[in-house]
């Protein structure tokens, strides 16, 4: 897209005048500085507004990328939060299971001991019929004699 600059358009503008014009040269001048002038204000307002224009999309684009990196990241973080407490959960599961573990082998070994002691019950009751025939042989064997 081709747009004329505002000089060749002051240019342009600008018309020939004879020497014979009192004055004609130095307005012809006065234009084309006066026209010169406009069409530099008209270039930098111009220019101001699309270093504007080119700040606002940089600004934009920007956001675009943060937005883009910090919803990866706010993923991650909130998976995070979803991991620790699931760890929080199965610590806490692992801390019960360790109790009642620890209540198994309580009941467990007490039922190995009144088992043992059963054992031993047993073997004195065994120990203790045999001493009762052996009097009860003693005292009939005394009192046939």
């Amino acid at each position: 897209m081709y747009s004329p600059t505002p000089l060749s358009a002051a240019r342009a503008r600008v018309t020939p005048c004879s020497d014979a014009e009192p004055g004609g040269l130095e307005s012809s001048l006065l234009q084309l500085v006066h026209d010169h002038h406009h069409s530099s204000l008209r270039l930098r307002e111009l220019t101001e507004k699309k270093k504007e224009e080119a700040i606002r999309n940089a600004a934009r684009v920007s956001d675009l990328l943060v937005d883009a990196v910090n919803g990866g990241v706010q993923e991650c973080f909130v998976n995070e939060k979803r991991i620790e407490l699931e760890i929080r959960t199965l610590a806490v599961t692992i801390a019960r299971f360790m109790k009642q573990t620890d209540h198994w082998l309580a009941a467990s070994h007490a039922l190995n001991t009144a088992l043992k002691e059963i054992g031993d019950f047993e073997n004195w009751m065994k120990t203790m019929e045999f001493d009762c025939k052996s009097v009860v042989a003693a005292i009939h064997n005394i009192h046939q004699e």
